[in-house]
């Protein structure tokens, strides 16, 4: 009989880790704890996730089984007339349906069937019901991105009566907690074709959204199998297109082919230069139901070898790509068992559409905004189509079992943090709390530094971003631990027991 491990949870709020944690003090499974966080992170940090929006899932076992959940909405199958650029805000927004909560249902069934999951939407979403119906108090971080958005929110429609409260006030959300009672008595399912989804249907007609109840109702979370890719001794997985996780898996075989080094300055430019060469094979990945992607061929063994041989180390290459911003939380669950889900949910951008739909209190999500309206480009918006997807949840596998669990947040960061926390992790060797802190960079524009520079946490040093700035980089620095680069969380596996953590530049916990 094989000892049981010890259970962790981490992510990006307390009262998010403390749901999940105690549903595996109950005996639940990863999957179980994981919904319970993800439920509670839908109330508590409406700027970053909600029922509105979706979710992307890699979930692994010690017996070898691993599969990924996209839980992705699609395009609404009558598009409505386009403008040549797609709005990011408001009703023009709202082009695609969510499908976190089917999701949640996806991940519940594979429990039972797998790992003997018990427990049911009842139990796991009573936290959440909770906090909805008799408040909380919003964290630094919702704080934070409700000033950042002060001239822009009260254009919302909905918004300003459900989120602007003053102080310390508890925020009370009565109509979410009545959605959430509906998916409770009804089933999960019952936000596509219930009650629930009669609210949520009516509510976005009225916005004006081009959404329909049959919408909702043809909103599935799929199954896929997940891409590998080795570091080291390790396998890596990542979830496939439409999500970027071929890009983080070809930043890390890019880095596999080459030597770590052990001055920072070396280190960082060999990073930021896997990140540009992987990022040239980018603007491919699409809806693999709608478009000729192949992501064996991006991360085919001559292809990753070519991108390591191009890389200077006495010079930058130029970054070309154009920046996408976006705000996610990560959450993660090991269990007695072993089995684990990593898992990260979104409404996109921070607000998401900033539209709040009808009388449900929900905020719908505005992952639509990154289509694009050129008929001949991969991701370009037909009906139906899933959009591409910067989420991409990972988890290391040693020996075939569960080693790492890890993500972050940030969009075209993504991939970047990734980098650094796992080379952090696996080649310096360090617990995840040290790699979480570990010095970040982030290519590209930002909301505070509109050029396409190398954004550098200063706590990297002024010598090494001199040595960057001589190798050719376009270098600013930024504070350290700035929330500009990301909230990240890790859990560390091993029959020694469980390590995790998450990001000291937010409020995340693990236990």
């Amino acid at each position: 009989m094989v000892a049981a491990l010890q259970p962790m949870v981490t992510s990006p709020h307390p009262l998010a880790t403390k749901a999940g944690a105690d549903v595996l003090q109950r005996g639940g499974t990863a999957a179980e704890a994981a919904v319970a966080m993800g439920a509670v992170l839908t109330v508590v940090m409406p700027h970053f996730c909600g029922l509105g929006g979706d979710a992307v899932w890699l979930l692994a076992d010690r017996d070898g089984w691993s599969t990924t959940l996209m839980g992705i909405g699609q395009a609404p199958a009558v598009l409505p007339d386009l403008p040549d650029a797609l709005p990011l805000r408001g009703p023009g927004a709202m082009l695609t349906t969510a499908c976190a909560v089917d999701s949640w249902d996806h991940a519940l069934r594979l429990s039972a069937a797998r790992w003997g999951g018990t427990m049911t939407p009842d139990a796991l979403l009573a936290a959440a019901l909770t906090l909805a119906r008799d408040g909380y108090r919003p964290g630094a971080s919702q704080r934070f991105w409700l000033d950042f958005r002060a001239a822009d929110w009260p254009d919302w429609p909905g918004f300003a009566e459900q989120f602007a409260t003053g102080g310390d006030d508890l925020l009370r959300q009565p109509q979410l907690a009545e959605i959430l009672s509906l998916l409770i008595r009804d089933g999960l399912r019952s936000i596509y074709d219930g009650p629930a989804a009669q609210r949520i249907a009516q509510g976005l007609g009225h916005a004006g959204a081009a959404l329909t109840a049959a919408d909702l109702a043809a909103t599935r979370c799929r199954e896929a199998q997940p891409l590998a890719q080795p570091y080291r001794d390790l396998t890596l997985l990542a979830p496939p297109p439409p999500t970027q996780g071929v890009t983080t898996l070809a930043i890390m075989g890019i880095l596999d082919r080459l030597p770590m080094p052990s001055d920072p300055a070396a280190r960082t430019h060999l990073l930021v230069e896997a990140v540009k060469q992987a990022f040239l094979d980018r603007d491919q990945i699409a809806d693999p139901d709608h478009a000729d992607v192949d992501p064996l061929a991006m991360l085919a063994a001559p292809r990753l070898d070519a991108k390591a041989a191009a890389i200077s180390t006495g010079r930058a290459l130029a970054w070309p790509q154009t920046f996408k911003h976006g705000d996610t939380v990560f959450f993660a669950a090991t269990d007695a068992k072993g089995c684990c889900a990593s898992v990260l949910q979104s409404t996109y951008f921070d607000w998401g559409s900033g539209c709040v739909i009808g009388d449900t209190g929900i905020i719908w999500h505005n992952r639509g905004a990154s289509f694009s309206t050129s008929s001949g480009h991969p991701n370009a918006i037909v009906p139906g189509k899933r959009p591409f997807y910067t989420l991409n949840p990972g988890i290391a596998l040693r020996h075939g079992m569960p080693h790492l669990l890890y993500g972050t947040q940030g969009a075209d960061g993504q991939p970047q943090t990734l980098a650094v926390l796992l080379t952090a992790l696996i080649d310096l060797g360090l617990k995840p709390a040290e790699a979480l802190a570990q010095p970040r960079f982030l290519l590209g524009r930002t909301f505070s530094d509109s050029r396409d520079s190398l954004k550098i946490e200063e706590s990297l040093g002024s010598a090494v971003i001199s040595t960057l700035t001589v190798l050719g980089h376009e270098t600013a620095a930024l504070p350290a631990l700035s929330p500009i680069f990301g909230c990240a969380g890790a859990i560390h596996i091993d029959v020694t027991g469980s390590s995790g953590a998450h990001d000291p530049r937010g409020e995340g916990t693990a236990l």
